[in-house]
């Protein structure tokens, strides 16, 4: 593929990003010209710097290993798992809590995350200029950009909190731009950012039905419109989260739990947004995400970290199927008939990051769904009790109840719907990357982390610590989040 260049301010590995071969080679230090520009301008040039973004969160910073280590290890759903020398590099200390501003997780999802906002800049600063492109393709693929870089921004503000906000590609000469990269908006500033992003990406995209099959998987109007629902949730903007649900339409609970999270169930009627991994060639799976989280040991095919905890087992009720679709179990026989055998060295794996296909590849056809309109309604009732409409939530709670096998609820006061939504969420939703930032945002982490024996420093813990490196490189333009 001919290079394009991209002129931006090279000031750390933490803004700059050089896409996969096999979609965009980008170098930082030299401007695009014109006659780059004209090799792409045409629909399929277009689509490309999109590509780029989508193919961002395959990579191993994004997606894999530290992403594991932040959302889920450092949760009480999960531990170190592996063996008991082998410390991932640091998912000790993220199982621990005892992580610091140089841990290699924690900087690796900042910088990560940066490298995808500069590809979403990227494309909206090229694409307005490819004017030999369809036009609703190219609005379209505008808001694909948009709802990417939103997404990535919530990531971050959820992680770390306040972070700069890089609106547009930066130019090496500009000392203001040089400052946008180093300071620190507030967490408000950012979520409005988001929410700008957002509803710029709900004019401009179509609804999940309307893109052909050769384009499943990208962001649609009810992905942003859930995103959003979601940031509201965040923020405790119950009514927004509300308006914001019933504006989610043309998807379904699907019957059968565990068919979901295996490749049949791939973008099936509950989806809304999920990373797509392809197994056969050529791969295009996340790099070693199911092989990180594999069984370990002998008859294994895996690393073995993010092994369900004990306190997770714990929190299903007898009878819910999704226990048995969340966790595999050492001497239990799998879908496919594969056996795992008692001679693996953890007692639990992650069910959800299974392929059968690929049971052992680095690049599997496992996807990760990251918004599924179970989630909605979930959010839906939640905002829904806290406006004082309890009975109005109760449905919706039991609805995802009974398609794990359960009872209706029992719970009838606002306090015991709100806790019974929280504990379903975390049973419903486990593995999909939310417990950590849930129980934060809920006020449950202090608990929640000393019934699992960890022990979470209220006033600390609800972030994680920025690069050491950003913070040096700021000389004073951003600060460290309180306690690192």
């Amino acid at each position: 593929m001919k290079k394009i260049y991209i002129s931006l301010f090279v000031l750390s590995a933490y803004f700059v990003s050089g896409c996969s071969s096999d979609y965009l080679d980008v170098d930082q230090t030299e401007s695009i010209s014109t006659k780059d520009i004209a090799l792409f301008n045409n629909d399929e040039g277009a689509a490309t710097f999109v590509t780029a973004i989508y193919s961002k969160f395959l990579d191993w910073n994004m997606t894999s290993f530290s992403w594991i280590g932040l959302s889920s290890i450092a949760s009480d759903d999960a531990d170190k798992g592996s063996s008991p020398g082998d410390t991932g590099s640091d998912k000790d200390l993220m199982d621990a809590l005892t992580y610091n501003a140089s841990t290699p997780s924690t900087s690796e999802i900042f910088e990560a995350n940066y490298e995808g906002v500069n590809r979403c800049n990227q494309a909206l600063s090229i694409i307005p200029q490819l004017d030999q492109a369809n036009p609703s393709l190219r609005a379209r693929l505008l808001g694909e950009a948009k709802f990417l870089r939103a997404f990535m921004y919530f990531t971050l503000v959820k992680a770390y909190g306040g972070v700069p906000i890089v609106d547009h590609l930066p130019n090496p000469s500009s000392d203001e731009d040089r400052i946008m990269q180093l300071t620190r908006k507030t967490s408000a500033e950012v979520y409005a950012f988001i929410e700008s992003d957002l509803a710029d990406a709900i004019a401009a995209l179509p609804n999940k039905s309307e893109y052909a099959a050769a384009e499943k998987g990208r962001a649609s109007k009810g992905a942003a419109y859930a995103l959003l629902a979601k940031v509201n949730l965040y923020q405790k903007n119950w009514q927004k989260v509300v308006d914001n649900c019933n504006l989610i339409t043309g998807y379904s609970i699907v019957p059968n739990y565990a068919s979901m999270f295996r490749l049949a169930g791939e973008n099936d009627a509950e989806s809304i947004f999920e990373i797509q991994g392809t197994g056969s060639v050529p791969a295009k799976g996340i790099s070693g995400y199911s092989a990180t989280q594999g069984a370990r040991g002998n008859g294994g095919w895996g690393w073995g970290f993010n092994t369900p905890s004990q306190s997770l087992v714990n929190a299903y009720e007898t009878g819910d199927v999704r226990k048995n679709a969340t966790i595999i179990f050492a001497g239990t026989t799998l879908y496919d008939g594969r056996v795992v055998p008692t001679t693996v060295e953890n007692p639990r794996y992650n069910y959800k990051a299974y392929s059968s296909a690929f049971t052992d590849a680095w690049e599997t056809d496992v996807n990760i769904k990251y918004l599924r309109y179970a989630e909605v309604i979930l959010m839906k009732a939640e905002a829904l009790n806290e406006l004082n409409q309890t009975t109005a939530a109760i449905p919706l709670l039991n609805q995802i109840r009974a398609r794990a096998g359960l009872g209706n609820t029992t719970a009838v006061s606002q306090a015991d719907v709100r806790t019974a939504i929280w504990k379903e969420r975390r049973v419903e939703m486990a593995f999909e990357h939310d417990r950590f930032f849930d129980l934060v945002r809920t006020g449950q982490a202090v608990a929640a982390f000393a019934i699992d024996g960890k022990t979470f420093v209220a006033g600390k813990h609800e972030l994680f610590p920025l690069p050491q490196a950003f913070i040096t490189q700021s000389n004073g333009l951003s600060a460290q989040n309180p306690g690192y």
